[in-house]
């Protein structure tokens, strides 16, 4: 089956994009169309970067040279943001070629990786040695590098994100030299969601466990109702939990996606959960959609990298028809948020696609999302108008300010610089870090200005 052709998110199954365009080497040759910029666009196609050069170093000294000898430079990896926190108006350097697996420590269980890594490429190869991770993002296709560097997550109430499973990083200072940090060294903990702004990460030390297996099941059908009063036994009946939702009265598009790690216990899935059908068929998140794109469901088990994601490594997204935002609040405050949610709905019916909700365990790292206590995340796949999308989003973002809503640093916001900045505890701490090891502001673009360094 093909996806259908009136979706407005699609996933196309292609090795590589039509839509990418070629690079530069690292003599600053640029091969691209000039109408895209040297350096492209992001992976949805909202927006092109504005770098003046686009450099691709195919080893550690040629990236130290680069680093040392730019005024301005940023770091692209997977070009998975929606947010402008990799751009640059001077040098970027893409980081596709350090994706190597450097080594497979299986004493310590530790993994380290080239920054450039993408997620399931690692865990495949993870996977074969009889490791796995702990927790995935919906797409494999991400880099860990730009990955822990915003705090992106994943799902489960006991499961912290990507960015909690690093032991220790290294990277190129501003003075084009290495240095590492390792779990348990000063600012340690300051460093890992490093958001681009303490130099260019080119390694990364990962926790690992033992492979495991999951199966997944899909319930279609849950009313608003019994989402808010099942909020919490929801979200702790699988190993991983998301719900996706359109937040309109009819349950049609509402699903629970349940990913059950397997254990040597018999195991019997309920026909119904909280009044939603399990599905008889493979679903996309968006029922409506083509399922050929999703991991497989109705309790097939399969490995945990091809389950615990939503989407499939083969398949790569996207039509470029859509805008991303997304909001953690407190665990606490999860069954607010969904009654001011419902309250909007007419609103997001205008220009939502479709919405996840997914909970976060806290962590101690001081720029991440879920830093100081367990969150809820509401994410936002919105048509792609940004016009239409603002005027909503801004409205979504009033009713959340009072629980403190953080967003996603990839992805898109209104919120005021001022208010994002007071929901960190410890901003002033980072900064403090970012002007020790980066004096000069080397790794800072308009983005850490307006949102972090302002």
């Amino acid at each position: 089956m093909k996806p259908s052709p009136v979706s407005r998110r699609q996933f196309i199954k292609s090795a590589t994009a039509a839509s990418l365009v070629s690079y530069g080497s690292l003599s600053g040759q640029v091969l691209a169309d000039p109408s895209q910029g040297v350096a492209g666009k992001n992976w949805a196609e909202s927006f092109t970067y504005g770098a003046a050069r686009f450099h691709q170093p195919e080893t550690i000294d040629e990236l130290r040279k680069l680093v040392r000898r730019s005024r301005r430079v940023k770091a692209l990896g997977g070009r998975h943001s929606f947010s402008r926190i990799a751009d640059t108006e001077a040098d970027m350097i893409g980081t596709s070629q350090f994706n190597q697996l450097i080594e497979l420590d299986t004493k310590n269980r530790t993994v380290s990786v080239g920054a450039g890594m993408k997620y399931g490429d690692l865990a495949e190869r993870l996977h074969k040695a009889g490791f796995a991770l702990h927790n995935l993002a919906s797409l494999p296709h991400i880099q860990v590098g730009g990955s822990i560097a915003t705090a992106t997550h994943g799902s489960g109430d006991g499961n912290g994100n990507l960015a909690t499973q690093v032991r220790g990083l290294e990277w190129v200072t501003a003075e084009g030299e290495l240095t590492r940090l390792n779990r348990g060294d000063p600012n340690f903990e300051g460093a890992v969601v490093h958001l681009g702004a303490l130099g260019l990460i080119t390694h990364v030390t990962l926790d690992i466990l033992p492979a495991f297996d999951v199966r997944q099941y899909v319930y279609i059908g849950l009313s608003p109702d019994q989402l808010q009063a099942n909020f919490d036994a929801i979200f702790s009946s699988a190993y991983s939990v998301s719900v996706f939702t359109d937040w309109q009265q009819d349950p049609g598009l509402t699903t629970i996606w349940l990913k059950h790690k397997v254990s040597g216990k018999a195991f019997k899935a309920p026909t119904e959960l909280f009044g939603a059908q399990r599905a008889a068929r493979h679903v996309h998140p968006i029922v409506n959609y083509d399922a050929e794109v999703s991991t497989p469901q109705m309790g097939v088990v399969g490995p945990w990298f091809r389950r615990l994601p939503h989407f499939l490594m083969e398949f790569r997204p996207s039509t470029a028809a859509e805008l991303q935002s997304e909001f953690f609040v407190a665990r606490k405050h999860a069954v607010a948020v969904i009654g001011e949610l419902h309250g909007l709905r007419r609103e997001l019916a205008e220009v939502l696609q479709i919405s996840e909700i997914r909970t976060v365990k806290g962590d101690d790292l001081w720029m991440s999302s879920a830093y100081g206590e367990n969150q809820v995340a509401f994410h936002f796949t919105w048509i792609k108008d940004w016009l239409r999308v603002q005027a909503v989003l801004t409205l979504v973002e009033e009713k959340l300010a009072p629980l403190g809503a953080r967003p996603h640093w990839g992805k898109l916001t209104t919120m005021g610089p001022e208010v994002l900045r007071a929901r960190y505890p410890k901003l002033p701490e980072f900064r403090q870090l970012a002007a020790q090891l980066d004096p000069t502001g080397k790794f800072h673009n308009d983005y850490l200005e307006k949102y972090v360094f302002g």
